[in-house]
């Protein structure tokens, strides 16, 4: 970036006040990428359910987290609605040619949801039961072009945490807003359950995914050794399975390589945005 500019970055926290650990996450790798790209960032955080606060059209990139419950029934709530009221206003502003410096965004989990809610690209469902552990995701030949998908493999490794899922795209929708399926879900032939859609660039400034790339190893390993959550995952899954997450935890190859890749990614996509702005101007 040139010398002297600042990126500012905003978050939205969706996470209704629930103890988490994705906005420690979040604040880590906007932090670790700042350093690593020799870039001024700011962030601020903006808590959208519990108090309804959103962010103005002065910030360069935004995150929108995960957060707990059903992506349907917040439907004409008074924060559901001002959320997308948000959302409609970057799309306006992204929409208008006398705007060249656009607005980035990033959608997950349960943002990525009421997302694909908002623009029908799906169906989305209760799933028969919580989805939580370490996953392989399949790139589709559109997320292998996508410069936010840049160097990760395929499969690669998720975090995955969800009790709602978007399945059975609707492909015509997909094609009228111009968006794309960039990941899916591991194939399973011995179940009769439709694939989930991973992750979807809704046009060239909004991406999002199902699952959680801000996940780091350390955050996931804390939590699923508090002992609420491993009862809960032995109870579910069984002793081997929980032992089995940790230990993936610990694999360069899966987590920790998701999390230096994806994220940063669409950082350093934004940040070339504005530096081709920049020197425009």
């Amino acid at each position: 970036m040139k010398k002297g500019s600042t990126i500012r970055i905003a978050i939205l926290d969706l996470y209704e006040g629930h103890p988490n650990q994705g906005m420690r996450c979040l604040r880590e790798i906007i932090k670790q990428w700042a350093v690593y790209s020799n870039s001024n960032v700011v962030f601020d955080e903006f808590e959208v359910r519990l108090n309804q606060e959103f962010p103005d059209l002065s910030y360069d990139m935004y995150i929108s987290s995960g957060g707990p419950g059903s992506p349907m029934e917040s439907e004409g709530q008074a924060w559901d609605t001002g959320y997308f009221t948000w959302l409609e206003q970057v799309e306006q502003w992204n929409n208008n040619p006398a705007n060249p410096n656009k607005k980035f965004v990033f959608f997950i989990c349960h943002s990525f949801q009421l997302v694909s809610r908002y623009y029908g690209i799906g169906d989305i469902s209760k799933r028969k039961s919580t989805a939580f552990g370490v996953f392989p995701v399949h790139v589709t030949l559109e997320g292998q072009k996508d410069p936010v998908f840049a160097g990760l493999n395929d499969p690669f490794y998720v975090v995955d945490s969800r009790d709602w899922q978007v399945t059975l795209p609707d492909f015509n929708k997909l094609k009228m807003i111009g968006a794309e399926i960039l990941c899916i879900e591991k194939y399973r032939p011995h179940v009769p359950y439709a694939q989930a859609i991973m992750g979807v660039r809704f046009n060239e400034y909004m991406v999002g995914t199902q699952f959680h790339p801000e996940a780091d190893a350390e955050g996931m390993s804390m939590y699923l050794q508090t002992e609420e959550k491993k009862k809960t995952v032995v109870e579910n899954y069984g002793f081997e399975k929980w032992q089995n997450m940790v230990e993936q935890l610990n694999d360069p190859e899966k987590i920790m390589y998701t999390y230096a890749h994806l994220l940063p990614n669409f950082f350093n996509e934004a940040a070339r945005h504005l530096q081709q702005q920049l020197v425009v101007s």
